[in-house]
């Protein structure tokens, strides 16, 4: 029986009955979709919460957004299972460009790709026929106009829901059980179907097989553009938008045809967006609260009764409706109290902006664009690479909101699951939750901030920057210029303008560590050379104590990341040097930080043998500086050189800096100049 043709009814139930076909709602569908795909446990801003690897499958997927998926599945999977929830609708509230559209198009994408598998695909019924019966002029073929699955049909065949039983026990074999678990999908019929079948129990004096041959099942069409199965609902301006759009309206060309007036297939509803996804299928409605009043007052009857209603007449649809708000437009619905009963019929989630910058870089790649940039004269343009990173942790810094408990420098290490100093996730959590008593939802954690649309203009401002053009290359540091611009241009509200110019002097300061980091990198020619350092460092004072020590100092140890043997001679001047740098004056500090280092060396590296103590900033600054002190007799002098090159050993030096950066760490010679340039300033200094 092949998927995509036409069968009969009869056909269709044995199916049904044997396995290969399935009969269940919108609901069941997207919760087997999601669950089917597998859940992993992660902890996120300090705790343990589930994700979903359908969420994290695709060229381009949503990133973060834990508790907003959470809370999808879990009411989604309420609904599957007959819970309050398949009275509600699903509403994602949040700032502009946060997501919650890419979020709810991305579900319908991969729910229409999961039903074009033969065992998941819908069906629906068409009658065939019809000018037999005299009252439909030349309307011979009549499809189910909100895509009915069959199974309805077959329950519905009897005017008595007890016949219908007895039929499909009698011709199929089904089971009490069996029988039991079609009833908990069984709804009625909608008034067209119901009344055309009744037409054509009448012409054939009720007799069942007749009746069946003017019954075809049809698989439902998935393409997107028709808008069945997954179709979206866009806001549209007071005066063109009616229910007609939504429900459906009168057909002048049926009338002409069909001469009984009482006959409701009179009335075309695939004119409106509901009925076709009635089979099963998602409804979109993006901006619900942006719709005129009588319109949200449909949505009113819809949801709470799953039901398309036209002069009396009903249509019974399954359909998981979710929605979309800005917080603007809802905060001003909210302040009209007579429109409660809408809000009462939704599940609200609120939206947050991802606060986490290490998955940030992610969505700095979409903002980016994954082809290849070029300048205004069609010339390659490269990319500094550290643009990603300054633009990440730009537009976080701006997303999490200041608290007395967490500089915004910790909260952001918090948020990525990094290390902060004496800081606990513990301490990140207490933030989040004494920031989600607040009434105003935008003063909770990452609900505010610089947005992925506010992120794609600073990059459109970027590329098109004369300098851009001209040095061929987008330099990470004139991000920075680029998000002040979009601050100053889109950020109406004059307090939070303030707050995000001040953050981006920190990441500015971020942005100043990182570079030190890669002139040390570039100065020792080799592209992981501070990361050598930072672990040499982690190792010794592991060592140090160690009754193998010889008194050479040279200590044998397994590399957790190959398994090989190495040996390490434990500099103890260089140890004291770095604990120096960290402000460690007294032997009690020096041994709780060691003790913190081997603390967190023995948490991680037993789940990620690959961790290398990089996101400890303060101490990769401490052995950044150290290193540069005593390789170079200061970062100061190693500043001079490269900003004076009037002698020939100066010249040197810069020429095999920027020889490093060209062939090893990924730097064009435009920002591999620009990048030492601002390294010899003194500017952003944290």
């Amino acid at each position: 029986m092949n998927g995509t043709s036409t069968v009969t009814l009869r056909d269709h139930i044995a199916a049904v009955k044997e396995g290969t076909r399935r009969f269940e709602n919108a609901f069941q569908g997207v919760t087997r979709m999601i669950l089917e795909q597998g859940v992993d446990k992660v902890v996120v801003n300090g705790r343990t919460t589930y994700d979903f690897r359908i969420f994290r499958t695709g060229r381009k997927h949503p990133v973060g957004m834990y508790d907003e998926i959470n809370s999808f599945v879990s009411f989604v999977k309420d609904a599957a299972e007959g819970g309050s929830s398949k009275e509600m609708a699903f509403v994602l509230v949040g700032e502009p460009g946060n997501g919650k559209t890419f979020f709810v198009e991305f579900v319908c994408a991969r729910y229409r790709e999961f039903l074009t598998k033969p065992e998941n695909r819908r069906y629906s019924f068409r009658y065939t026929g019809m000018a037999q019966l005299g009252s439909y002029g030349k309307i011979d073929v009549i499809e189910s106009q909100t895509y009915e699955d069959p199974m309805v049909l077959a329950l519905n065949l009897f005017e008595t829901r007890r016949e219908g039983a007895e039929f499909l026990t009698r011709e199929f074999g089904f089971t009490d059980s069996e029988l039991e678990h079609l009833s908990d999908n069984y709804r009625p019929l909608g008034a067209c179907s119901s009344y055309i079948l009744n037409d054509i129990r009448n012409f054939t004096g009720g007799d069942i097989g007749a009746m069946l041959n003017f019954i075809e099942v049809i698989p439902v069409p998935l393409t997107e553009t028709l808008g069945t199965i997954t179709g979206k609902y866009a806001a549209k301006d007071k005066i063109t938008s009616s229910a007609v759009d939504l429900l459906g309206e009168e057909s002048i060309q049926r009338l002409l045809h069909i001469t009984d007036i009482n006959n409701p297939y009179r009335f075309d509803l695939r004119r409106g967006a509901l009925a076709r996804v009635a089979g099963g299928g998602i409804h979109f409605s993006d901006e619900i609260y942006k719709n005129k009043k009588d319109l949200v007052q449909v949505y009113l009857g819809v949801i709470q009764n799953r039901v398309i209603e036209i002069d009396g007449y009903r249509w019974p649809i399954d359909t998981l409706i979710i929605a979309t708000s800005n917080n603007a437009e809802f905060n001003r619905y909210l302040s009209e109290k007579e429109e409660a009963p809408i809000i009462d019929r939704c599940r609200i989630c609120y939206v947050s902006h991802n606060t986490n910058y290490r998955m940030q870089e992610q969505l700095t790649t979409y903002a980016i664009g994954g082809e290849t940039k070029t300048t205004l004269n069609r010339e390659e343009l490269h990319q500094d690479p550290n643009l990603n990173y300054a633009a990440c942790v730009g537009v976080v810094l701006t997303r999490l909101p200041h608290s007395e408990k967490l500089t915004p420098i910790e909260a952001m290490k918090l948020a990525a699951g990094e290390v902060a100093g004496e800081k606990s996730l513990k301490t990140l959590a207490e933030v989040v939750d004494i920031l989600s008593q607040e009434q105003d939802v935008t003063k909770r954690f990452g609900q505010k901030g610089l947005g992925q649309r506010n992120l794609g203009r600073a990059v459109q401002l970027l590329v098109e920057s004369s300098e851009t053009n001209e040095g061929r290359c987008m330099v990470a540091y004139d991000v920075f210029k680029s998000l002040e611009r979009i601050v100053l241009d889109y950020v109406p509200d004059q307090n939070d303008r303030a707050k995000y110019l001040e953050d981006l002097k920190i990441a500015k300061g971020l942005y100043r560590e990182r570079i030190m980091t890669e002139m040390f990198n570039a100065y020792m020619d080799e592209p992981y050379a501070i990361k050598k350092d930072v672990m040499n460092y982690v190792n010794m004072i592991i060592g140090i104590d160690a009754e193998s020590l010889g008194p050479d100092r040279m200590w044998k140890y397994k590399d957790p990341q190959t398994g090989e043997l190495k040996a390490l001679k434990i500099d103890e001047r260089y140890v004291k040097n770095v604990e120096d740098r960290l402000g460690l004056k007294t032997e009690e500090q020096r041994e709780s930080f060691r003790t913190s280092i081997r603390k967190i060396y023995g948490q991680k590296i037993s789940v990620d043998p690959t961790y290398d103590f990089m996101d400890n900033l303060e101490l990769v600054k401490a052995v950044t500086d150290v290193r540069l002190k005593s390789d170079i007799a200061g970062a100061g002098s190693l500043i001079g050189a490269l900003a004076n090159r009037t002698n020939e050993e100066n010249q040197k030096l810069y020429d095999r800096m920027v020889d490093t950066m060209l062939k090893k760490l990924g730097y064009c010679r435009t920002c591999a100049q620009k990048t030492i340039e601002y390294f010899c300033t003194q500017e952003d200094e944290i």
